[in-house]
């Protein structure tokens, strides 16, 4: 513990020091929940600035755990967390980006623009003050610290922005453009799908079924536990063509490989850092409290909620934004309700449904968040003076 505490203030010696330098006034500064992965929305972000500017317009810089084994490109730099270079990076950058909450070792200059995604478009469960009873206290001082840095808070749809306006402990400039990460489930075309098929290994004419549970308080696995061969027979009767599933689990269930069936055409994706790309060649999803629903719904495509414990969770876990038997998805409490509920999917009323759900919500996605974005980081970055006007609308 006391060695804890000598590192945390010779870190924010280092800091102290490193905010002496000069900011580079092109050079962005990313990292995806705490330097665990490449992906999310500081991902999108990156790729679309590599797709549409020259290569030195910024300099681009991401922080991993293990820049060994994550994030490979020639068009952004890396750095280790919490490394000397680290700290240098992250204190000279003009902007920096992540989609979770920082700690106190981000100590925001007054030239800096800090650009907080949040790692959602729209949330089932409740967050910050909504939930604030059942946080942990730590939680809640760092995440009002972290609000009082923010400069801008990226929306998803009008009711998110009606929830961080009251929960987030915050009261800059939300923009109400869409979620960068979400761009994709808009523009993916048969290349890109060919092109993430490809990575995972599964032949271009196969279809999709991506399973993707969220994570629950207790360590039971039970509640994962899918009727594998009966789950592809029906897949098979009711949308042909020849399928595999792609089971992914939450991190904190990595090693919980038990509850993924050894057979050719059901494969383990736990690792694969970037869940937009799977939704993007899903042609189905299986998911249940996770607000990946929201996301995948974009795609106008089947998605099934197996909810198993549902009582219990909705009793026992965080309280919920929206009643989950009143959302356009398909719920299933057990594998036989799942495969009843698949027999009698009806495509044109679930598709109504979504289009009903995405109105209701207010929805800012159209495709063009990371290009909406990339629109002020230029303002602030080269000072071309603000033109609301110029961002396209939904």
């Amino acid at each position: 513990m006391k060695t804890d505490h000598v590192k945390r203030w010779m870190a924010l010696l280092v800091i102290y020091i490193f905010n002496k330098f000069p900011i580079k006034h092109n050079k962005i500064f990313l990292f995806s929940y705490y330097g665990a992965q490449f992906g999310c929305n500081p991902k999108y972000i990156t790729n679309y600035i590599i797709n549409h500017y020259p290569k030195d317009t910024f300099d681009l810089v991401w922080a991993f755990n293990d820049p060994a084994l994550k994030g490979n490109s020639d068009h952004f730099r890396k750095v280790k967390t919490m490394s000397l270079r680290y700290f240098y990076e992250l204190c000279t950058a003009k902007v920096v980006i992540t989609n979770f909450r920082t700690t106190d070792l981000f100590v925001k200059r007054k030239e800096q623009y800090y650009i907080q995604t949040w790692h959602s478009s729209l949330r089932l469960k409740q967050i910050e003050k909504d939930a604030a009873s059942v946080l942990p206290a730590s939680y809640v001082q760092m995440a009002k610290k972290d609000s009082l840095k923010c400069d801008l808070l990226l929306s998803g749809c009008h009711f998110s922005t009606n929830i961080f306006a009251r929960s987030f402990w915050y009261k800059g400039e939300i923009f109400k453009h869409g979620t960068p990460r979400n761009d994709i489930l808009l523009q993916v075309n048969s290349q890109m799908r060919k092109e993430i098929l490809k990575k995972l290994k599964i032949p271009s004419d196969t279809k999709i079924l991506l399973y993707a549970p969220t994570f629950r308080e207790n360590d039971s696995s039970s509640v994962y536990h899918l009727n594998y061969s009966k789950l592809i027979e029906k897949l098979t009767s009711t949308f042909s063509g020849k399928w595999v599933v792609l089971v992914k689990l939450h991190p904190h269930f990595i090693s919980q490989a038990s509850v993924i069936t050894n057979r050719d055409d059901v494969l383990n994706v736990t690792t694969y850092d970037d869940i937009q790309e799977l939704l993007a060649v899903a042609d189905v999803l299986i998911t249940d409290y996770s607000s990946l629903m929201f996301d995948y719904s974009l795609t106008n495509r089947p998605c099934f909620l197996y909810v198993p414990d549902l009582k219990d969770y909705t009793t026992k876990e965080r309280k919920l934004y929206f009643n989950l038997i009143e959302l356009p998805f398909i719920c299933a409490t057990s594998n036989d309700d799942l495969l009843v509920k698949m027999d009698q999917y009806k495509s044109e009323q679930y598709k109504k449904e979504v289009k009903d759900f995405l109105s209701d919500i207010g929805s800012y996605e159209n495709g063009k968040a990371s290009k909406n974005l990339l629109k002020r980081i230029e303002e602030v970055c080269f000072d071309e003076g603000r033109d609301d006007e110029t961002y396209e609308a939904v």
